[in-house]
C-alpha cells in the first residue's frame, strides 16, 4: 500500500511539474495571448456597466446629417464653425472634434473655423497617423491640423487608437499627446476643479462600457440647426465629442476607416465608431475604470498555486471527487478573476491557470486509465494461467479484494503427484515423457480452475494448488475436495491417451490440508511468485505421499474435514504422525459407499480400543464388503504385528510415519 501510494505521489508530482512547464511555455506564445485576449473580451462583456456616468455627449456625423445637410463630404468648414459656436454658447466644457482638418480648403472657410475655435477657447482637434507607400519608401506619417487652426487656439491630440493583432481595440493609447490627454487638459483648464487630475501609468486596457451607442448621441444636423427639440442645458458643462457615426453612405470608404471592433462586436454584431472609442477612453481615465494588466508573473503565480492545490486530488485520485475538487479550484480562479476585473479594475490572465487545471485532470485521467490497463494486464499475466477467468474478472473489477504481499489467512492447499512416474518415464522416449506430463498437467489444471482454485506451481509432475486466495472463498475446503475428486475422474478419462504414448495405467495421489498460511508475492521486486507458505502447506505435501501406505488416491486432514458439509461422504482412514510433526492428525478420504464408511469406522474403533481380535474380524468384514480394500489389508497386517509386539501403555492409536 505504501509503495503504491509512493508511486502515485511520484506520478502526480511529475505530471504536475510537466503541466506547469507546459503552461509556462505555452502561456508566453502569441497564440495563447490571443486566447487570453478573447477571455478578456468575455470579461468585458460580463462586467460592463452598460452606461456612461460622466457628462459626455457625442455629436454624430450620421446618415441623417449627411442627408439633411445635403452637401458633399468633406463639408465646408463653416458648417463645423457654426456647430462649435452653438456648443460653446450652450456651455460645453470641452469641444473635441474627431475630424481631421489636415489640408487647407477655401481660405474663407478655414478662417471661419479658426474664428469659431478662437471664440470657444476649448476646442481639441485630432491628429492621426496615416500610412504612405511610394516606390521609394513605406512609412507611417503623422498628420496634424492645418496651422491656422492651431494658431487660433485649438489643442491637438493624437486620435490614433491601438489595434491588437485581431484588429480589436482593447488598449489605452499612452502617447504623451493622446487625444484623451489633451481633452482632459482642456477640461481642467476650462473648468478647474470639476475633476481631479488623473494619474495614469503602466499598461492599461479599456473597459468598454457597452456596445455601440452606449453614450448619448445627438445628430450633427440637429445641433447645426439649433433645433428646439434640444434642451437648452443639454450641453452645459458637457464633454462634447464630434465624430463620424456613418455605417452606410456615399462616403462609405471614409466612414469605414472610423469603425472599430470591440469586445461587444460578437454579441451586438456592430462596430463601434471611433469617436465613441475616444469617449470611452475619457470615461475610463476620469473614473479610474481603466483595466490594469496584472502581469504574466502574477498569472504564473496563480497557475502555480492552483496546481499545488490540485496536487492532493491527484495523489488521492478518484475521477469524480478529484474532478469536483479541480472544478472547484477552476471556479475559484474564475470567480477571483471576475471580481478583480469588475471591482478592482485588474485583469489577471487566468486562462492558462484554468487550462492547466483542466489539462492536469485530463492527463491524470489518461495516466490512470493507462495505469489501470497495465494493472489489469499485470493481473492477467500474474493470475490468468493459474486461476479461473471468473476469478480474474472479479479481481479486475474489485481490486480491493486483491491484497498482495505477505498476508496471513486460512486456505486449503492441495498437492498432487503421479504415482510411480519416475519408473514409467525411464521406459519412454523423452518427447513422449513431455507429452504425458503436458496432458496430465493440462487435465489437472482445468479441473482446479473449474473449481475456482489457484495453481501455485508445477514441480516436475507434481501440482500445487490452493483455494481461498487471492479472493476470499468461504467454501475453500469443499472446492478443494471436489477438485481432488474431479482430478481422479479426469485421470480415468485420460488413460487412453496415456496408453497411446506407451504408458500403462497412470494414477495420481492427492493430499489436502486446511489451515493458516502466509499468502502473497514471494521473491524479489523484479521476480516473484504468488504462493503460500506455512506448516499447513507442508502437511498437505506429506499427506500426498501418505497415500502410498494406504493405497488411497486422496487423503485430507481433519482440518479440512471439519470444514466440509455432509457431502461428500468421508471415510476415516487412520491417525498418523507425519514427518516433522509432533501432533498426530486424523486423515480421511472421500467415499460414496456409506456401508464401507460405516464398517471402516467400526473397525477403527475396535483397533484404537486395542481389541485386536474384534478389530481383525471387523476389518475382515470390510474386505468381504469391499474385496481387495487396501486400507483393510494395511490394518490386518498391522494387527498381526501388534499382537506379536503390543504397543506401549501410552499408545494413542497414531502411526508414526518416518518417511513421507
Amino acid at each position: 500500500m505504501a509503495q503504491s501510494l509512493s508511486n502515485t505521489t511520484t506520478r502526480a508530482l511529475l505530471l504536475t511539474c510537466a503541466v506547469w512547464i507546459a503552461a509556462l511555455s505555452i502561456g508566453s506564445t502569441q497564440s495563447w495571448q490571443y486566447v487570453e485576449l478573447k477571455l478578456f473580451d468575455r470579461l468585458s462583456v460580463m462586467t460592463s456597466p452598460g452606461k456612461s456616468v460622466l457628462p459626455i455627449t457625442i455629436v454624430g456625423i450620421d446618415e441623417a446629417s449627411l442627408s439633411q445637410i445635403n452637401r458633399r463630404w468633406p463639408w465646408p468648414r463653416d458648417v463645423f464653425a457654426q456647430v462649435i459656436d452653438h456648443l460653446s454658447a450652450a456651455g460645453a466644457a470641452v469641444i473635441a472634434v474627431d475630424v481631421l482638418f489636415n489640408e487647407s480648403s477655401d481660405p474663407a472657410q478655414d478662417s471661419a473655423l479658426a474664428a469659431a475655435i478662437a471664440r470657444a477657447g476649448n476646442v481639441v482637434l485630432s491628429a492621426d497617423h496615416t500610412y504612405h507607400e511610394t516606390a521609394l519608401f513605406r512609412q507611417w506619417l503623422r498628420v496634424d491640423p492645418i496651422p491656422v487652426l492651431t494658431q487660433a487656439g485649438a489643442v491637438t491630440g493624437l486620435a490614433t487608437v491601438t489595434l491588437d493583432g485581431d484588429a480589436f481595440v482593447r488598449r489605452l493609447p499612452m502617447a504623451e499627446d493622446a487625444f484623451w490627454r489633451r481633452t482632459i487638459e482642456v477640461l481642467l483648464r476650462a473648468r478647474p476643479g470639476i475633476v481631479g487630475e488623473p494619474q495614469v501609468s503602466g499598461e492599461l486596457f479599456i473597459r468598454h462600457l457597452g456596445p455601440a451607442h452606449t453614450f448619448p448621441y445627438i445628430s450633427f444636423y440637429q445641433v447645426l440647426n439649433a433645433e428646439a427639440s434640444i434642451p437648452a442645458d443639454m450641453f452645459r458643462d458637457q464633454i462634447v465629442l464630434i465624430g463620424r457615426d456613418v455605417r452606410a453612405s456615399a462616403e462609405i470608404g471614409s466612414a469605414q476607416a472610423d469603425l472599430f471592433a470591440t469586445p461587444f462586436v460578437e454579441t451586438s454584431h456592430q462596430l463601434t465608431p471611433g469617436v465613441e472609442i475616444l469617449a470611452t477612453l475619457l470615461e475610463n481615465v476620469l473614473t479610474g475604470q481603466a483595466i490594469t494588466h496584472a502581469g504574466n508573473r502574477w498569472a504564473l503565480l496563480v497557475t502555480t498555486a492552483a496546481l499545488l492545490l490540485a496536487f492532493p486530488a491527484l495523489v488521492r485520485w478518484r475521477p469524480v471527487w478529484s474532478g469536483i475538487w479541480i472544478i472547484a479550484l477552476a471556479g475559484l480562479v474564475a470567480a477571483g478573476t471576475v471580481w478583480l476585473f469588475a471591482k478592482q479594475h485588474y485583469w489577471l490572465p487566468a486562462g492558462s491557470s484554468i487550462a492547466a487545471l483542466g489539462t492536469l485532470y485530463v492527463a491524470m485521467g489518461i495516466l490512470s486509465y493507462v495505469s489501470e490497463l497495465r494493472r489489469v494486464e499485470r493481473i492477467k499475466n500474474a493470475f490468468g494461467k493459474y486461476v479461473s477467468p471468473q476469478v480474474v474478472k472479479q479481481m479486475i473489477s474489485r481490486p480491493e479484494l486483491l491484497k498482495l504481499g505477505g498476508e496471513r489467512c486460512d486456505l486449503t492447499v492441495l498437492f498432487a503427484d503421479l504415482a510411480g512416474f519416475t519408473a514409467i518415464s525411464e521406459k519412454l522416449a523423452p518427447e513422449n515423457v513431455a507429452k504425458v506430463v503436458n496432458i496430465y498437467l493440462t487435465g489437472m489444471t482445468e479441473v482446479i480452475l473449474a473449481e475456482g482454485g489457484t495453481v501455485d506451481k508445477f514441480i516436475g509432475d507434481a501440482v500445487m494448488a490452493f483455494w481461498g486466495a487471492p479472493l476470499p472463498d468461504p467454501d475453500h475446503a469443499l472446492h478443494a475436495v471436489r477438485s481432488a475428486i474431479g482430478m481422479q475422474a479426469a485421470m480415468h478419462r485420460l488413460q487412453p491417451r496415456f496408453a497411446e504414448l506407451g504408458c500403462g495405467a497412470m494414477a495420481v495421489r492427492i493430499g489436502i490440508n486446511s489451515g493458516p498460511v502466509v499468502v502473497g508475492n514471494m521473491g524479489s521486486e523484479d521476480r516473484f511468485d504468488y504462493t503460500v507458505m506455512g506448516d499447513s502447506v507442508n502437511l498437505a505435501s506429506r499427506l500426498e505421499a501418505v497415500n502410498k501406505i494406504y493405497g488411497t488416491g486422496i487423503l485430507l486432514s481433519e482440518n479440512t474435514a471439519r470444514l466440509l458439509p455432509a457431502e461428500p461422504g468421508l471415510r476415516t482412514i487412520d491417525i498418523v504422525r507425519v514427518q516433522g510433526k509432533r501432533e498426530a492428525v486424523t486423515v480421511f478420504t472421500p467415499c460414496e459407499d456409506a456401508e464401507l464408511v460405516r464398517r471402516s469406522g467400526a473397525a477403527l474403533k475396535t483397533y484404537w480400543a486395542r481389541d485386536w481380535i474384534e478389530s481383525q474380524q471387523a476389518w475382515t468384514q470390510v474386505i468381504q464388503h469391499a474385496p481387495g480394500d487396501p486400507v483393510a489389508e494395511v490394518f490386518l497386517k498391522r494387527i498381526k504385528a501388534l499382537v506379536a509386539d503390543p504397543p506401549p501403555a501410552n499408545w494413542d492409536g497414531a502411526v508414526d510415519l518416518q518417511k513421507s
